[in-house]
């Protein structure tokens, strides 16, 4: 049997638009625009004890309707955690976050989510937002690609890692990625393969990783007039397909 999934990347840039309003609403208006199985987001607060606005976690699984939701904090902000949020229609087996910081850089983290698929296929996903830093990237991909994270002897089943990988030129990082996984290039489905930033852009720095047991099958930039506005990123969508143990 062949199972279809889903699955969308997006920064949501703690939920500020271009237009300076913050609105965690807005980010699930988007959300549910997409339609996706599996929503990975970077750059969530869930601050439960402070301004509602930085309570976006639980405000936007509130406006959404069908999934489950695991939160992985990678550091302190406005009183509360942020981090990385992966929203899924299938129920979730296991949520992991792993820091994969470098030296005295901004604490990074990349949060896995285990998705059961059904009939006994899990689904591994990784959400991580990289440095800014050439060099801390550098370290930030040999440590994804070690045993302890995606290379860990409990993900059996196929990988998926998406995310800001604030990289627009192929470098280390990309590479070391490229060589472990398939990658989704946007050239061969947009007519401008630059996804950064939404309204004019300029930069390709989401990205999709995955492993030769998915087939992709679709992928599109998400563009809707509340997209352009809701973030200085854009929803990346891409539908894959695998066989079921």
């Amino acid at each position: 049997m062949t199972i279809r999934i889903r699955l969308a990347t997006y920064n949501i840039h703690k939920c500020r638009g271009l237009d300076r309003r913050t609105s965690p609403q807005r980010i699930a208006a988007v959300i549910t625009e997409l339609d996706a199985d599996v929503v990975a987001l970077q750059e969530v607060l869930d601050v439960q004890n402070g301004q509602p606005e930085f309570n976006q976690a639980r405000q936007i699984n509130s406006n959404l309707k069908g999934y489950n939701w695991c939160f992985g904090e990678n550091r302190r902000l406005h009183g509360g955690p942020y981090g990385n949020m992966t929203l899924s229609r299938f129920p979730v087996q296991v949520c992991q976050n792993y820091d994969v910081t470098w030296r005295h850089r901004e604490r990074r983290g990349c949060l896995r989510t285990d998705v059961i698929l059904g009939n006994d296929t899990v689904l591994h996903v990784f959400n991580v937002p990289l440095g800014t830093s050439f060099i801390e990237r550098r370290h930030q991909a040999r440590r994804l690609l070690s045993d302890e994270v995606l290379n860990h002897i409990e993900c059996r089943g196929p990988r998926i890692v998406v995310g800001d990988f604030n990289e627009w030129t192929r470098g280390l990082a990309s590479r070391l990625m490229g060589a472990a996984f398939e990658v989704v290039e946007p050239r061969m489905f947009l007519r401008n393969p630059r996804t950064y930033p939404g309204v004019l852009p300029l930069l390709q720095l989401d990205h999709f990783y995955y492993d030769k047991q998915l087939s992709l099958r679709s992928f599109c930039l998400h563009r809707s007039r509340k997209a352009l506005i809701a973030s200085d990123h854009l929803p990346l969508v891409a539908e894959f397909e695998t066989k079921a143990r």
